[in-house]
């Protein structure tokens, strides 16, 4: 699958053509999606990808959660420290931390014995070794995103949108969605401490799957590659319970 950013027309033309728009999804980016993640954007319309906004260390952009022996723990992309108070976009990697080794080796302690770790491995470690030749961190992201998505056969329907090619964007949900012409809108979960919390955002109906994962127990809230090493391409068995008809 081809992730596409897409602009909406923009100006009057904007409000015009949202005006059948039902729902946005209004997140920032990550690094490796996790299943809340989809379910957002399995629900929306439109996915909305927050990258004016300030970086923190406490979002996602840089990190993405996997499931270890005695619970979870984060995978870890280092930034420059003087760019930790700029918008996402502007953030660049720190590439004089020896980082994608340290995120390598903890993928092999942990997934190990998984099912189809051998399987995907090779590329996933391509992947991030690619990081190299890129100095910004949300290019890396987009580029980890489309190959997990291309990894796990997904396909989004909804338009996905930088907020930097949005005209007239607002870092208030509440105003952005009436400037997207719907009331309905969707923000991840427990982001208070770095993402903008609209007054008017809808609660996502989310139950999130249980599915056998390489430990005993199950933590939920891991990324995808948790779910793509253990189940391969019988994944979309998991996926297909977040997709919900009667939004």
């Amino acid at each position: 699958m081809i992730l596409m950013i897409q602009n909406l027309p923009k100006g009057r033309d904007c409000k015009k053509h949202a005006a059948g728009l039902k729902s946005l999804a209004i997140l920032q980016p990550v690094l490796i999606p996790n299943l809340h993640d989809l379910a957002a954007m399995f629900a929306a319309d439109v996915i909305i990808l927050q990258d004016l906004e300030p970086w923190s260390r406490k979002g996602r952009v840089h990190r993405a959660r996997i499931r270890t022996p005695d619970g979870s723990q984060y995978l870890n992309v280092p930034v420059k420290t003087e760019d930790r108070k700029k918008q996402i976009r502007e953030v660049r990697i720190d590439h004089k931390k020896k980082w994608i080794p340290e995120i390598l080796n903890a993928l092999e302690f942990n997934y190990r014995n998984s099912v189809f770790y051998d399987f995907y491995e090779p590329e996933i470690r391509a992947d991030f070794e690619s990081a190299e030749e890129y100095e910004f961190l949300l290019p890396f992201v987009l580029f980890m995103r489309k190959r997990i998505f291309r990894f796990l056969e997904l396909e989004i329907q909804g338009r996905v949108i930088l907020t930097s090619q949005l005209e007239g964007y607002d870092s208030d949900p509440d105003q952005l969605a009436i400037n997207l012409g719907t009331g309905v809108y969707y923000q991840e979960p427990d982001a208070r401490h770095y993402q903008r919390q609209g007054k008017n955002q809808r609660e996502l109906p989310f139950i999130h799957p249980v599915y056998r994962q390489h430990f005993d127990g199950f933590k939920p809230g891991c990324c995808l590659l948790d779910l793509l090493f253990q189940y391969g391409p019988e994944s979309f068995r998991v996926i297909d319970q977040l997709i919900r008809h009667d939004l």
